[in-house]
């Protein structure tokens, strides 16, 4: 990979790659350094990139696992802390916004794969269906499909409960 082309695909892709690692992390600075990763193990690992999909496509990918690889390296060294609600606010609609949350995320938690991972990178990568399916290396109407389905799933959770 030449500098110069180097160069452009970091300019030209960076925002698109870093909003997509900061809605996984939700932590700038880590989500600088997964951004940052990612794209010198695509520089120096061009060779992989095989055309199939688009250039962000194929970054998002990198970036994704780069984030599980992060996320099973802390579970094995970090205890997992809880965190104690904001006392300006008072307990009871931080009990309630908590319990909301929570209720969500084990709605969603409980979506089998590909639905879970379809839904997240839609909603929380705000990636188009044809990138998802380009992951995924499906189609664009797979993705599309698998999205809704996964809405779906999680409104019959919620509504469960």
């Amino acid at each position: 990979m030449t500098q110069d082309y180097a160069e452009k695909l970091y300019q030209t892709c960076y925002m698109r790659v870093f909003s997509f690692v900061m809605t996984l992390t939700g932590d700038r600075l880590q989500a600088e350094e997964i951004t940052q990763e990612t794209f010198f193990r695509a520089i120096s690992r061009q060779s992989s990139f095989r055309g199939e999909s688009d250039e962000v496509t194929w970054l998002c990918a990198i970036a994704k696992n780069l984030f599980l690889d992060e996320k099973r390296r802390q579970t094995r060294r970090e205890p997992v802390s809880e965190d104690l609600p904001d006392p300006a606010r008072g307990p009871e609609p931080a009990a309630v916004d908590r319990d909301s949350s929570f209720r969500i995320h084990l709605a969603l938690h409980a979506l089998p794969e590909p639905y879970r991972e379809v839904f997240e990178l839609r909603v929380f990568g705000e990636l188009s269906f044809r990138e998802i399916g380009m992951i995924f290396a499906k189609t664009e109407n797979w993705a599309r499909v698998t999205y809704h389905r996964a809405r779906l799933r999680l409104q019959e959770r919620m509504n469960e409960e």
